[in-house]
């Protein structure tokens, strides 16, 4: 804040010149571009698509809309935007409205000048303060956003109600020359949308009848859900037509990319992330299962499956080993399969289901959807028993299956110690002969595997896998159906 202007001569001597939010903007984009500087930071997965978008409607000096289903990071673009404010621009010291001192938009702001000239005081305002957002709710009235009488300033101040003086200024007016936000726009009632067309075509607004004419110098980002416009309520159409870019915003389209934004995203303590190791074929697996939900019969694709789904998935991932490693006395730990039942709670609560999946169950449904995924993993690392079975190839599953069949099971515990966890693999014949074939690998990293073959042949119906509250159990499914016979058997004697 040093060698800044305090007065309005100063201002004037040190040749600033005034210019709009959107050539501000503008100008600020055009130099970070030509400098090669990263504009949207930390913003994943939207290099080739959005970003560039947003990046022409900044140029075009555009208001824009961001259309997307939840948790597609457009909350954060808005924000990011700050990054192409000035740092300090100087406003009239106690206005309200952010009068720019060589063009004065209030009457305060203009009584002022006319009362000191030069010597009026000059603030300086940084651009964290330059952003003002809000939240579309059914509840916002059109005082919020524009303002209205206030009749304890008017009494106070012994002014009648024709007086401009009288007035409080809602959120837009004070937004002058910063960025506004309005999340969720088609929650905001059709007459409260109205109320934006002057600010939005014109630039200025009226306040209950005044003749006051506010040219208002606004940068507009609204966001909505494509779906919003039949779900809760609808963008009208008169105000869609003065935004001038509408941007599509979308889920990350790898599971590279996603892999990327939850690696980013979660929040981990350090004592996690140096105990806890996360082999790379979970971290994956875990992304799936995003992509399973949302290309699932059984939830509401219109609702979407937001990337925080995989983000406190991830989190979870890691204090359910976190636990097991603590419990067992044990300083570092692996995460595994079986670990993945921590993270239930996080697909529960942010999948919205279609009557199928009511049906189902939350907790059911989830588990189709890890199922899903694991069936997927496992047939991109080893051969599809369903093809091996019509006598295509030599069976690689068949020492594990001969053990099964010979009545054998093997119980892996939620919480079981590695050592524990490591025996009970071992145990099972020609696993780890397998793993260490296909994927051509050895060391601790085999059993992260050897897990998955067990898991991925009980999605073909090869093994029989119960899910027990504390456990997951295995064993051969034609031992499984006659087991359940004999019980049967029994209770008729």
């Amino acid at each position: 804040m040093t060698n800044r202007a305090v007065t309005l001569g100063e201002l004037k001597a040190s040749g600033y010149q005034p210019r709009s939010i959107k050539a501000e903007l503008r100008a600020n984009l055009i130099g970070k571009l030509k400098s090669k500087e990263k504009v949207f930071e930390g913003i994943i997965g939207f290099e080739d698509t959005v970003l560039p978008d947003i990046e022409r409607a900044v140029l075009s000096c555009h208001n824009i809309l961001l259309l997307g289903l939840r948790g597609q990071a457009k909350t954060r673009i808005a924000r990011l935007l700050i990054n192409l404010l000035d740092e300090y621009v100087p406003v009239i010291a106690g206005s309200e409205l952010n009068d720019d001192p060589m063009q004065p938009l209030s009457r305060y702001g203009k009584d002022l000048i006319a009362e000191m000239g030069d010597a009026t005081p000059v603030d300086w305002l940084h651009r964290s303060a330059r952003y003002v957002e809000k939240l579309a709710t059914p509840d916002v009235s059109v005082a919020d956003l524009i303002g209205d009488v206030d009749p304890i300033k008017a009494a106070t101040l012994k002014l009648p109600y024709s007086d401009e003086r009288v007035i409080h200024f809602g959120l837009v007016p004070r937004a002058h020359r910063s960025i506004f936000v309005i999340n969720e726009l088609p929650d905001l009632q059709a007459r409260i949308q109205v109320s934006l067309f002057n600010i939005l075509e014109e630039g200025d607004l009226q306040i209950r009848g005044f003749k006051l004419r506010l040219p208002l110098d606004i940068e507009f980002l609204f966001t909505a859900n494509p779906e919003d416009y039949t779900n809760r309520g609808s963008i009208i159409t008169p105000l869609k037509d003065r935004i001038e870019s509408q941007i599509l915003t979308h889920y990350p389209k790898t599971i590279e990319i996603a892999q990327r934004i939850t690696k980013q995203e979660a929040q981990l303590a350090e004592e996690q992330k140096e105990a806890i190791a996360m082999p790379e074929v979970l971290h994956i697996l875990l992304e799936r299962i995003a992509f399973e939900a949302r290309d699932s019969e059984l939830v509401d694709d219109k609702s979407g499956v937001s990337a925080r789904l995989s983000i406190s998935a991830f989190e979870n991932l890691v204090s359910t080993a976190e636990r097991r490693m603590l419990i067992n006395g044990e300083t570092k730990t692996s995460a595994r399969i079986t670990d993945f039942w921590g993270i239930v709670p996080a697909i529960t609560g942010k999948v919205e289901l279609v009557y199928e999946g009511e049906q189902e169950g939350p907790y059911a449904v989830a588990m189709v959807l890890l199922n899903q995924a694991i069936k997927t993993m496992f047939l991109e690392h080893f051969p599809n028993p369903d093809r091996l079975k019509k006598g295509q190839d030599r069976d690689p599953y068949g020492a594990t299956r001969a053990w099964f069949a010979g009545g054998n099971t093997i119980d892996l515990m939620n919480d079981c110690s590695d050592a524990d966890f490591h025996a009970a693999l071992d145990k099972v014949a020609g696993l780890r002969k397998l793993v260490e074939q296909v994927m051509k690998i050895q060391g601790p990293e085999v059993y992260t595997y050897m897990e998955l073959v067990l898991h991925g042949l009980a999605t073909f119906n090869i093994l029989s896998k119960e899910t027990l509250e504390s456990s997951f159990s295995f064993r051969d499914v034609l031992a499984n159906m006659l087991g359940d016979d004999d019980l049967f058997d029994e209770d008729e004697d």
